[in-house]
């Protein structure tokens, strides 16, 4: 038997498909024209959310409900999913795609935006540009929603679960790891298919009017959308939203969820600082005969491509500086200790105003004794170098003085710099990267491992590295 809340649903989505039945039949050759949504629709489906909404403030379930609370809704027919959220002016929006959510139940609808709550307290909104234009969109997505389904029960039946990927990808991901390994794993898959995953495709003039079914490659497209506002304001706004929906006793993998965000903010140490980073380096790409290109399928003669998963990272010397060899030593323990876990090729580079010596370390035995030259500092020539060497991470130690601009503008790699116990700040006014202070640390055998962080009482810590 039919209850009044599955009344009204049914009622709602048949109007819901009255209008845009009607809306398509008016607006065919049109493109881009927004969908005038009637205010009486309005009120009725956020009168229907609100029940929804009743639903989370029970249990521990009202932790999610205070904070749908405080976000301002909006209906939208253009996007790909049931509900998405972006952060407007000065405070998050959820948007509801009628006719979507319309078709999932109650605790469906629950867990909708129970999710959509789960990628604000994981920073999603801001990881998500961080890695822009470095792995595919769906890759991205598919690794972000298995980050926060993994948290839900009543999950829609198109929701990226990890055994839905296992099964379709051939992979075997393990539950609760970080979203730098899902990312970069399911991106491999995804090369490996003989398909386009990334191919555009046919769609009519209003299709980005109206989206009627799921799509995880597009969920997250909305986020483009979001503020152009930096990760300290926004985490510092989530933190105020977050204090005023802490009602009663939370589960503990949202405790864990909250305490990675606040720490998040807190300054790292250059060694664990560059332990994170690692997780989020791409590694380099290969050409192969085996697979059609991805942007150019039908052209038989251009080859596609693979990731090998080797990481070439360059160390840069600044030998002109007042780092002693003592440090650099030191440093460079720390540095092979940390990348010990991945696939990688080493370059040491040591540089005054030019390059005076490249060789490969493997080993902290590698290391030679600097040389004796000491002219001034430019740090133009190794960034030069690394700019037609592929690389894919570069880490210069530093004094911190040299130019203030470089000549060359660094090209698809991350960088990072350590400024030497005794150097003040570094001189470039756009350093490109991330810089960090040189200091007495001790070399501990192992390093914090953030794939090791146990995963008891689902633990946040390990998944979400906020760099």
């Amino acid at each position: 038997m039919k209850t009044n809340f599955d009344i009204q649903v049914k009622e709602l989505l048949d109007k819901a498909y009255e209008f845009i039945n009607s809306y398509r039949n008016e607006n065919y050759l049109k493109e881009n024209t927004k969908i005038s949504i009637p205010k009486d629709y309005k009120k009725a489906f956020f009168g229907l959310v609100d029940k929804v909404a009743a639903s989370l403030m029970e249990d521990n379930d009202n932790f999610y409900g205070y904070f749908l609370f405080q976000m301002t809704r909006e209906i939208r027919f253009d996007i790909s999913g049931p509900t998405a959220v972006n952060f407007q002016g000065a405070n998050y929006t959820i948007n509801f795609n009628p006719i979507i959510f319309l078709n999932l139940n109650l605790r469906q609808m629950e867990s909708s935006i129970k999710h959509e709550i789960l990628h604000i307290l994981s920073m999603h909104l801001i990881r998500t540009k961080q890695l822009k234009g470095r792995y595919s969109r769906l890759a991205v997505n598919m690794a972000m929603d298995l980050v926060v389904n993994q948290y839900l029960k009543y999950l829609p039946p198109y929701a990226t679960t990890l055994e839905w990927v296992n099964v379709n990808y051939g992979l075997k991901l393990e539950p609760y790891a970080s979203f730098e390994y899902y990312v970069e794993t399911l991106q491999t898959a995804i090369d490996l298919l003989e398909h386009d995953k990334d191919a555009p495709h046919d769609n009519d003039s209003i299709a980005d009017t109206i989206e009627t079914e799921y799509s995880a490659e597009k969920t997250h497209d909305i986020w483009e959308d979001t503020s152009d506002i930096d990760q300290k304001t926004l985490q510092d706004f989530t933190e105020k939203v977050i204090a005023l929906s802490e009602k009663g006793e939370l589960p503990t993998y949202i405790k864990n969820m909250i305490s990675s965000l606040k720490n998040s903010k807190e300054e790292l140490p250059w060694n664990l600082y560059l332990n994170r980073l690692m997780g989020s380096v791409e590694s380099t790409i290969k050409k192969t005969i085996t697979r059609r290109n991805r942007r150019q399928p039908d052209r038989l003669e251009l080859r596609g491509q693979l990731r090998n998963h080797k990481a070439n990272i360059i160390v840069a010397l600044d030998i002109s500086g007042s780092i002693s060899d003592e440090e650099f030593k030191q440093a460079m323990k720390e540095v092979l200790a940390i990348v010990k876990n991945y696939n990688h090729e080493i370059t040491v580079i040591e540089c005054d105003d030019q390059i005076r010596r490249i060789y490969p370390v493997k080993s902290i035995h590698d290391l030679k004794e600097r040389m004796n030259t000491r002219g001034s500092t430019l740090f133009t020539p190794v960034f030069e170098y690394a700019n037609h060497h592929q690389v894919n991470l570069l880490v210069y130690f530093t004094d911190g003085k040299g130019e203030d601009k470089l000549k060359v503008v660094p090209r698809g790699y991350h960088i990072l710099w350590i400024i030497s116990g005794r150097g003040d700040k570094l001189s470039l006014i756009e350093p490109y990267g991330v810089v960090k202070k040189l200091s007495s640390i001790e070399v501990k055998d192992n390093i914090l491992d953030y794939t090791d962080v146990d995963r008891g009482g689902f633990s946040m810590q390990n998944h979400e590295n906020m760099i």
